[in-house]
């Protein structure tokens, strides 16, 4: 294909080099005079390891060169890549692309590279292109999004064997157009605009704070004279649970007695020996929210009769210790509802004394009695709930048991 880079920082300069590796025609555009020049003289504008000899050796076969007219770039290729860096300039970017596209005799796809806040590129930048362009997206060209997952030292390397492939599509035809240009020794991930945007945020605040979790550990280890680098590799051989998707899904809060008593217990530990852990003790207030949330949510709705769904901290279990559910009936109750609750565990073992007048004997008797039905943990027998309220109930689900949505009452999630 005939591709545009727009931008020869970083993430451009990589982007165009492996394009052209790819055998296509690519031509980054840059109004900087510097960037341009050196591309042109097979010379990297940027310092990554590995990409100048690459840039020579494609410039030379004459896939690749630079230029400042932006124009004359857009309206001679297939795809446009916005590989600029910041939001204004992916603004401006987009209101120059644009102007570009209303002399442009096809259909191009404009793919987003650059970082932006998730819903910018439909509310921002696709009304940008559309005004300069007076063209409509989606019909007359195409756009998507398509993060890229590149580490500084080792993007050449990174390009070639992405993790995964993520392509947020306007439409199917944006999205097949971008398809044929990314890598094909990857997982091929293609949903909706937002999702792209957002998963490249979801993604660095995790590296972030998978450094600032280890270093934590780090802190505590030291002051009590263990091994950190010892007991975070035994953390790391576990693939089950620590390094997995396991514990990863929004939801409810957690509770039990494992969860919050060790972790209170790690922090009275460092404590004693004056280590602060900002991060870790984060953690329970954190926790805390995740309740107030589902009491504001119920207050919300004004309906004074409300039923729980699940009072363990885990479905098949009779777990009560520290259970965020108990706490939510307590403050659901404070807060003056009328409260019903069925959990099958609990109900065979015996419920928080104080509780126990609260107890139905059935999903049926919670139905009857409430305007808002609390689903809060995932037992199997209540994954039809949502499907069985009626006209003028409501169900929040703090575990989503279910991705479909009732017909008459309203259904809603608590992070989702």
């Amino acid at each position: 294909m005939n591709i545009c880079v727009i931008g020869l920082g970083w993430l451009g300069a990589v982007s165009a080099a492996c394009l052209a590796r790819e055998r296509h025609q690519v031509v980054a555009v840059d109004a900087r005079t510097d960037p341009v020049d050196a591309l042109n003289s097979g010379r990297s504008p940027v310092y990554e390891k590995e990409l100048e000899p690459l840039i020579d050796e494609q410039v030379g076969r004459g896939r690749l060169c630079a230029s400042p007219d932006l124009d004359s770039a857009v309206r001679a290729s297939d795809a446009v890549l916005i590989c600029v860096s910041g939001l204004q300039q992916a603004q401006r970017a987009c209101e120059q692309v644009g102007r570009a596209l209303a002399g442009h005799p096809g259909a191009p796809l404009i793919a987003v590279r650059s970082t932006v806040p998730p819903g910018t590129t439909r509310a921002t930048l696709i009304p940008l292109l559309e005004q300069g362009s007076r063209r409509k997206a989606g019909e007359e060209f195409g756009v998507c999004v398509n993060p890229q997952f590149l580490r500084k030292g080792s993007a050449l390397h990174d390009y070639e064997h992405p993790p995964r492939t993520v392509i947020g599509e306007l439409n199917r035809a944006s999205g097949e157009l971008a398809a044929s240009l990314c890598a094909k020794r990857a997982p091929l991930v293609r949903t909706d605009l937002e999702t792209a945007e957002m998963v490249k945020y979801v993604d660095n605040a995790w590296h972030a704070l998978k450094v600032a979790f280890a270093n934590e550990i780090g802190s505590v280890c030291r002051a009590l004279e263990v091994d950190a680098h010892g007991v975070m590799g035994v953390f790391c051989q576990d693939h089950k649970l620590n390094l997995s998707p396991s514990y990863l899904k929004p939801g409810f809060a957690f509770g039990g007695e494992a969860l919050p008593a060790d972790l209170r217990s790690l922090l009275q530990h460092a404590r004693s020996r004056d280590v602060e852990l900002p991060l870790l003790s984060a953690v329970l207030p954190s926790n805390a929210l995740q309740v107030e949330r589902v009491v504001q949510a119920v207050l919300e709705r004004g309906q004074r009769r409300v039923g729980m769904l699940g009072l363990a901290s885990k479905a098949g279990t009779a777990e009560l210790a520290e259970s965020p559910l108990v706490d939510l009936a307590e403050r659901l109750v404070g807060k003056g509802c009328d409260l019903r609750i069925y959990d099958p565990a609990v109900a065979v073992s015996g419920p928080a004394p104080h509780l126990g007048r609260l107890m139905a004997r059935s999903i049926d008797e919670v139905l009857a009695h409430a305007q808002t039905v609390v689903i809060g943990n995932a037992a199997p027998e209540f994954a039809d709930v949502p499907r069985r309220i009626g006209e003028g109930q409501a169900v929040i689900d703090l575990v989503r048991v279910c991705d479909s949505r009732a017909v008459l009452g309203v259904y809603e999630g608590l992070c989702w």
